[in-house]
């Protein structure tokens, strides 16, 4: 498990273990968000396994399966009212962690411009300015056919 730091209260991290949650804890996280689908992979512990351990440690923890590839605007709402109801700060975690931070990425989107985390941030595992932009379109809008500016095709 390693937990990639979004701010000061998320992180994310690829498929954690129900053995991981006791270092979470010593750690000082609160809560876990489960984006991962049980039954998605042979290498997963299921959700009941993890929010036992959590339980026993002292964590709150929130199921909100994701699809993969298949985020929707209901589950970044979701995603954003677990954040608010659960204690902080929160680890969310999916098969590889992509999922946990594109909801927060939607999440965020609204809220945060391209300028808080500049391109080529390296503390930053994905960047919201290609969110951003597909976020404040109108619904069912044709997509972009040529590149943003400064941004590569």
């Amino acid at each position: 498990m390693t937990p990639h730091r979004i701010d000061d209260t998320l992180s994310v991290s690829p498929q954690i273990a129900p053995s991981d949650i006791a270092e979470l804890r010593a750690a000082g996280y609160r809560s876990v968000i489960c984006n991962r689908p049980d039954g998605e992979g042979t290498d997963q512990f299921e959700f009941e396994e993890i929010e036992a351990a959590a339980r026993e440690a002292g964590l709150e923890a929130r199921y909100l399966p994701v699809q993969s590839g298949r985020v929707t605007d209901a589950d970044a709402s979701a995603f954003a009212a677990a954040l608010r109801e659960l204690p902080g700060p929160t680890l969310a975690y999916c098969r590889s962690g992509t999922r946990s931070a594109t909801l927060w990425s939607l999440t965020a989107a609204a809220r945060l411009s391209c300028r808080r985390y500049p391109r080529g941030d390296r503390r930053m595992p994905v960047t919201t300015c290609p969110v951003s932009y597909a976020a404040s379109r109108p619904a069912g809008a044709r997509p972009r056919t040529t590149p943003m500016r400064g941004m590569r095709s």
